[in-house]
């Protein structure tokens, strides 16, 4: 068998999720000879812009998509939420491994929850999603952009003057920090979910069936169809970057159990669907649906329009 090697971004928690997922491959496989290659993409680039303003799609993926197609790497380990709805032609997701942990961390100085922040107290979030779902419950709190790694976040948080950040929980767990760091993991019904968050997404190249075959043997089948129905309902929604939208699917017995939101940047308009089924594709686009029957579309098709300009 060829050597593997496997195309990541360069920071540090794309390593360690990519180290943590090589070694469930070498688990299976452990004959297979396999290299990392340390690739830096636009997103990681710009760091001192807010990524919505520069069109968020792809951003993180499509310099290690071409090392792909250039034969340079085998395999793409990317963070699932970072991978556009829609994939290249040539390539597809080969495998979907286990999910972390998918819900936002809030993290305050001093440990006072959400709840118990005074009003104009300040929220450091570079997300749409974040901002615009705190707004809805706490419209007297003030959300300021913020980027960079979680070291980076962390720091701001404990030297400058916000009063909390919110993170990803999957990446947290996924670097080993201590549950002592966060405040408190926010459910559902205050924070939902990115698309296809605390997952993974294995990309190779559709032609390559020696890849495929490996990815098979550590593929959840399961995660697949809850990332897959919140893909469906992203692309069909034409989510962009500009837009606040999350999606979380379960599953629940036979069925899949779906939500989605759609939200105006300031909080202010809230559109939420929840579906159940079996296919997900079906809960996806009746989803999408429900959401433009009661008027979400009109939301989207005002911020692209903003964005494009």
């Amino acid at each position: 068998m060829r050597k593997i090697i496997v195309g990541t971004r360069r920071s540090e928690l794309a390593l360690t999720q990519s180290k943590q997922f090589i070694q469930k491959i070498k688990d299976r496989f452990p004959e297979i000879d396999i290299e990392i290659k340390e690739i830096v993409t636009k997103g990681d680039k710009i760091v001192n812009v807010q990524l919505s303003k520069v069109g968020g799609k792809g951003l993180f993926v499509k310099e290690i998509e071409q090392a792909l197609f250039d034969k340079e790497i085998d395999m793409a380990i990317h963070s699932l939420k970072d991978v556009p709805s829609e994939l290249p032609e040539g390539l597809i997701l080969g495998c979907i491994p286990d999910r972390e942990d998918p819900r936002d961390a809030f993290i305050s100085k001093n440990h006072v929850k959400l709840a118990d922040l005074p009003a104009g107290s300040v929220i450091g979030t570079s997300s749409l999603r974040r901002g615009a779902q705190l707004l809805n419950l706490y419209p007297e709190l003030k959300i300021e952009w913020i980027r960079g790694n979680i070291d980076t976040r962390l720091n701001k948080l404990r030297h400058e003057h916000y009063d909390a950040i919110i993170l990803a929980a999957a990446g947290l767990k996924r670097m080993g920090w201590s549950d002592d760091t966060v405040t408190e993991y926010l459910d559902h019904e205050t924070m939902l979910p990115a698309i296809g968050q605390g997952a993974l997404g294995i990309e190779c190249r559709e032609d390559d069936s020696e890849v495929r075959d490996i990815l098979r043997a550590v593929h959840n089948e399961d995660v697949e169809r809850c990332t897959q129905t919140e893909r469906q309902f992203l692309k069909l929604m034409d989510g962009s970057c500009q837009v606040p939208i999350a999606g979380h699917a379960v599953i629940d017995g036979e069925n899949i159990q779906f939500k989605g939101l759609i939200m105006s940047p300031d909080g202010k308009e809230k559109y939420v669907a929840e579906i159940t089924g079996t296919d997900p594709v079906e809960i996806g686009m009746t989803a999408a649906e429900k959401m433009n029957e009661n008027g979400a579309h009109s939301i989207i098709a005002a911020l692209n329009e903003e964005g494009s300009r």
